[in-house]
């Protein structure tokens, strides 16, 4: 008899209920049990970033992680980014600057930024190349990712009271953002 668990997930906010064995990987859930392809599965063995997703803020390879370690966490994939099909900064940012030819690799490379600069955003670009090299791409050489992510954190250091799309709550004037 196969063991199965019912676990919780948020997942970009919304809650979401799955029935799983204990081997089944985070990737698997969020790909197959809740339709989030956004989330690529690549190397499936913790290598090249495309699953990087959010937990609790902390860039976290899907395929690494199992559902069940999961359980009452926050979730975010590369679909909370865009904000009622506006893009983020950073997504804006990846395609001003071409940081993305083919986009099999960007969803991870989005995460991990995302999750980077909320804990550096004061990041230099030694900083940055240093966190993405976490992250394998094929097509882009790295620099123009590079240029994206330190655009962004530029834009964000100098418009404070503006939120990135998709954190759940509308910009204020009024809201601090958290680094």
């Amino acid at each position: 008899m196969i063991d199965r668990h019912l676990i919780g997930l948020n997942v970009n906010g919304a809650a979401h209920e799955a029935v799983v064995e204990p081997r089944k990987t985070l990737l698997d859930v969020l790909r197959h049990d809740l339709g989030l392809t956004g989330t690529h599965a690549g190397c499936e063995h913790g290598v090249c970033g495309a699953c990087t997703v959010l937990v609790d803020g902390e860039p976290v390879r899907a395929c690494l992680m199992f559902a069940v370690q999961a359980e009452n966490c926050d979730i975010r994939t590369v679909e909370s980014l865009a904000d009622d099909g506006e893009l983020s900064d950073l997504q804006q940012a990846f395609s001003a600057h071409h940081g993305l030819q083919c986009g099999f690799c960007t969803p991870g490379f989005l995460m991990l930024a995302e999750g980077f600069l909320a804990q550096q955003p004061d990041a230099d670009r030694e900083e940055i190349r240093e966190a993405i090299s976490a992250n394998l791409c094929r097509c882009t050489g790295y620099q123009t990712i590079v240029d994206a992510i330190a655009a962004t954190a530029a834009r964000r250091r100098s418009s404070p009271a503006t939120e990135p799309a998709g954190t759940g709550s509308p910009a204020s004037s009024e809201k601090e953002v958290a680094p």
